[in-house]
């Protein structure tokens, strides 16, 4: 086969693989997400004992099945991508790599098979399919403000963890020991199910100091929760005033990026030529 040959090749097999805008494209997706919600529940119905007994056979084979086919899927988007190694690291790449391995993981580490219910998260690309060009743009819109806040809920993060080892080893010296509060781990383990509202119930204070703490806590509980959503809404404000009116669904041949804006020549995020 010549190089132009293949490489003709390549393009037209990621039009149908990659690409939603045509019949084929269209119906490929189709057909990948219904076998991906059949699979999904293909794992969830060999979960139940009862129907494991009785019909494990079918459903061993079904999940082999799927495998084979989800692998095979695999390679070839590798094969008509530019860029594999991009792809192959880019969410959807792990995501589809991570969809297949449980299943031969099973051979050595049995139980390893239930983790294939992570093939729902491939049912993402329905927005592609279904050309809901607004939805990827609210989810683009979505992931510039969880990255722009980033650092803010990290620095948050490590405030609420430094609070609540003083919190809990606090408890530890009030409560001690006889109370439930046997070490400074343990102590902390309930300053945060405390602070983040939770309550197990599982270990709660029974002296008067330590009840007052406990109140204090759970007061601060509830202003620190609105913290990170008030980061975010921030965020996802400013995102939406800078952001494009309309994007397409197309992927880029060489990286698979989307998001692109409908008079776009060449990818944002590779440079490639679309």
């Amino acid at each position: 086969m010549s190089e132009h040959a293949a490489s003709s090749w390549r393009e037209r097999l990621h039009e149908v693989i990659f690409e939603a805008d045509t019949v084929a494209g269209k119906l490929f997706d189709i057909i990948l997400i219904v076998s991906i919600l059949v699979s999904v529940a293909v794992v969830m119905l060999d979960s139940i004992r009862s129907v494991r007994l009785e019909h494990g056979a079918v459903l061993y084979s079904l999940e082999w099945g799927f495998t084979i086919l989800f692998t095979v899927e695999y390679v070839l988007r590798l094969t008509c991508v530019r860029s594999p190694r991009k792809y192959a690291l880019s969410f959807y790449g792990i995501v589809d790599l991570l969809g297949v391995l449980p299943t031969y993981l099973s051979l050595f580490l049995p139980g390893s098979q239930y983790l294939l219910v992570i093939r729902i998260l491939r049912v993402l690309r329905v927005f592609r399919v279904l050309k809901l060009a607004l939805y990827l743009d609210e989810a683009e819109l979505l992931v510039r403000a969880l990255r722009a806040s980033g650092r803010k809920i990290t620095v948050f993060l490590f405030a609420v963890l430094t609070l609540v080892v003083v919190l809990g080893s606090m408890m530890y010296l009030i409560e001690g020991e006889n109370n439930g509060y046997t070490s400074i781990p343990t102590s902390i383990y309930w300053a945060v199910v405390t602070l983040t509202t939770v309550g197990y119930g599982d270990i709660s204070p029974a002296t008067v100091p330590g009840r007052m703490l406990a109140v204090v806590i759970m007061i601060m509980g509830y202003g620190i929760i609105a913290v990170p959503t008030g980061i975010v809404s921030v965020e996802i404000a400013q995102a939406a005033r800078r952001r494009p009116r309309d994007i397409s669904t197309q992927a880029c041949p060489n990286c698979s990026a989307e998001g692109h804006d409908p008079d776009a020549a060449f990818c944002k995020n590779c440079g490639a030529r679309l």
